[in-house]
């Protein structure tokens, strides 16, 4: 027997394994871009430095970063007023916060004496609720309605409160206890 082994593979000028047996692989030819890394290893060895490690995906991805320069940008500090009118116009929250502060002004648009007795609830659809203290403040609301909306309207912009409903004052309800009587007449239904 012979102590014959097969000859061990050896490695080809690129770095891989050469099959046993193949024809060893072409001399390769650096020139363009390969010509342009090798020098450039080369020149970083000189220097002392390691090598520039290569990325491991040949896509590059190319990241575009304008600075802004001498100019306004977006990305440049904002007045307070600017960003909150930026936020607000793109929620489309004009009209939601000149109705609050109507709410909150209330006073100064209708008068002292009739904020005294009525208070805004709600507004919807162009429709303001309000309800009052008594009945004689409804009754006086409702004859005072079309100043109120005109005046409203002059801070709103024209068209925006087209009515007001005029609640009256919460009234005590007689209903006590699980059973009633549906169409009884309440507590009057035992005076004489």
């Amino acid at each position: 027997m012979s102590d014959e082994r097969p000859d061990p593979p050896h490695e080809a000028d690129g770095g891989e394994v050469a099959e046993p047996g193949a024809d060893p692989a072409p001399e390769h030819q650096p020139d363009g871009l390969d010509l342009a890394r090798a020098a450039a290893r080369a020149a970083a060895a000189s220097a002392g430095t390691p090598p520039a490690r290569r990325p491991a995906s040949r896509t590059r991805r190319r990241t575009t970063t304008t600075s802004s320069g001498a100019r306004p940008d977006d990305r440049d500090p904002q007045l307070l007023e600017q960003a909150m009118g930026r936020l607000v116009a793109n929620h489309g929250w004009e009209l939601d916060l000149k109705v609050q502060g109507v709410f909150g002004r209330w006073a100064e648009l209708v008068g002292d004496e009739v904020a005294d007795h009525c208070t805004p609830e709600s507004f919807d659809d162009g429709r303001l609720v309000v309800r009052t203290d008594s009945t004689a403040w409804a009754t006086q609301l409702k004859l005072l309605a079309p100043t109120v909306v005109r005046r409203l309207n002059e801070e709103l912009g024209h068209g925006t409160v087209t009515l007001i409903e005029v609640l009256g004052p919460h009234l005590p309800s007689w209903k006590k206890g699980r059973l009633s009587s549906r169409d009884g007449r309440g507590p009057r239904d035992t005076y004489g």
